[in-house]
């Protein structure tokens, strides 16, 4: 149905019509994929809660958080000194108002957990763990390699091919032994369509390998895929070449990450949706890993201390929102992480929910109302006549109430729906 729309379009421009006409079928498209897109968030954010209780009664539904992943970037300065207190403090308390998981921004990075062979920094991660463990929150390992040739620390370029081998393996074993457990999932091996180093010293096989050293470690470690310019079109076709020869392979794939970055300070909706088709083709949760709005292609980019006008702010906020929107509603997505949302701590400092001084930006405001307003259930409803009552919810963690007595529950996906029972 939407290509229809596009094809009218394209007949009108051809024979000339109206310029009202045009206009006409543009906001009319435009209208057919908002709808479309909500009936989606409908159709698979949402699943059913029933409670059973006497008639009459109320019960109270309060939802405690979401399913989905709302998450966000962990700086390294919020274990050190890197930081003030107070701006560890507000980083903390902003961060748990705000996001449900996270991701390590550069803690298991090899170049910066190991810059000298042999001196491994492992206290920085440990300190991350820490703070989302005690918070409930799950936390991705970014990455355990990373190809790309100026991301190879150079001590590694500098063995030789049987050291390089044996180098691999040990930190694939070492790392997932050491956290088992205890990192949700992990990128295996960073941006492999931009640049693979180790496959151009050791060969095509060395991927799967990669995965055998990772499972030896911990047999449950979940192993994703990541990679950028997807979600632009630009290297989609690549992506999905890359993702079918690895499967090919056997490598254990867990999970296809796609970094929402290389956009400007507006994106293209269609081929967003289109690379959310086909990445989704595979059967494989996808994670939108990495995202900032705006991101790499903006001006912002190039200039780090421009400041944004009240207008462009405005537009920001709309452009993050239909970005959540559209990826919300695909069936496929299990998550959305940004790659910073404060000013103090964040590569495209403009792209922040928070001013540096920890002020709320137009976007802060849009993502809260999204994600614990539009997509929240809260609700109180009276008992039914046969002592039954459903609703829909989204899929989350909840809280319900009847006659004083509470039960905490989960209303999870796979299973659909949920009876809870006061009777």
């Amino acid at each position: 149905m939407k290509y229809r729309t596009t094809d009218t379009m394209r007949t009108i421009i051809s024979k000339g019509l109206s310029i009202i006409s045009l206009a006409f079928v543009a906001v009319t498209f435009v209208f057919s994929q908002t709808s479309e897109t909500e009936s989606d968030i409908e159709r698979y954010r949402k699943g059913e809660i029933i409670v059973r209780a006497k008639r009459g009664t109320e019960v109270k539904i309060e939802q405690l958080s979401h399913e989905f992943w709302f998450g966000c970037a962990i700086t390294n300065s919020i274990t050190g000194n890197w930081m003030s207190e107070n701006d560890k403090n507000q980083f903390k308390k902003k961060f748990l108002e705000n996001f449900n998981s996270a991701v390590t921004e550069n803690a298991v990075k090899w170049d910066n957990m190991e810059r000298r062979r042999g001196d491994v920094n492992y206290s920085t991660i440990d300190g991350i763990l820490a703070w989302t463990e005690e918070n409930g929150i799950p936390l991705r390992g970014h990455n355990l390699f990373w190809g790309v040739p100026k991301w190879v620390p150079q001590w590694v370029k500098e063995l030789n091919d049987e050291e390089l081998r044996q180098t691999l393996q040990n930190r694939a074993e070492t790392i997932t032994r050491k956290y088992k457990g205890r990192f949700h999932e992990y990128d295996l091996n960073n941006e492999m369509i931009h640049g693979n180093y180790f496959e151009e010293r050791l060969g095509p096989e060395i991927t799967k390998l990669m995965a055998e050293w990772s499972h030896k470690g911990d047999p449950d470690a979940r192993l994703w895929l990541n990679d950028y310019d997807i979600l632009t079109g630009n290297r989609l076709s690549d992506y999905m070449t890359h993702i079918r020869n690895l499967l090919k392979q056997g490598v254990p794939i867990a999970g296809i990450g796609v970094q929402g970055h290389l956009h400007s300070d507006t994106f293209d909706r269609q081929a967003l949706r289109n690379a959310l088709d086909s990445v989704g083709s595979f059967g494989l949760p996808v994670r939108i890993t990495e995202f900032n709005m705006p991101g790499q292609r903006s001006k912002y980019y190039q200039n780090r201390n421009l400041k944004m006008s009240p207008e462009e702010e405005e537009q920001k906020a709309r452009e993050l929102a239909d970005y959540y929107r559209i990826c919300f509603a695909h069936p496929a997505v299990e998550g959305i992480l940004m790659w910073g949302f404060w000013e103090g701590a964040n590569w495209i400092p403009q792209s922040s929910l928070y001013r540096r001084d920890w002020s709320p930006t137009p976007a802060a405001e849009a993502y809260h109302n999204l994600v614990f307003s539009e997509w929240w259930t809260n609700t109180t409803i009276t008992a039914g006549r046969k002592g039954s009552t459903s609703i829909p919810a989204f899929y989350g963690k909840y809280r319900i109430t009847v006659n004083g007595k509470t039960k905490n529950v989960e209303l999870k996906k796979k299973e659909g729906k949920i009876i809870v029972d006061f009777r």
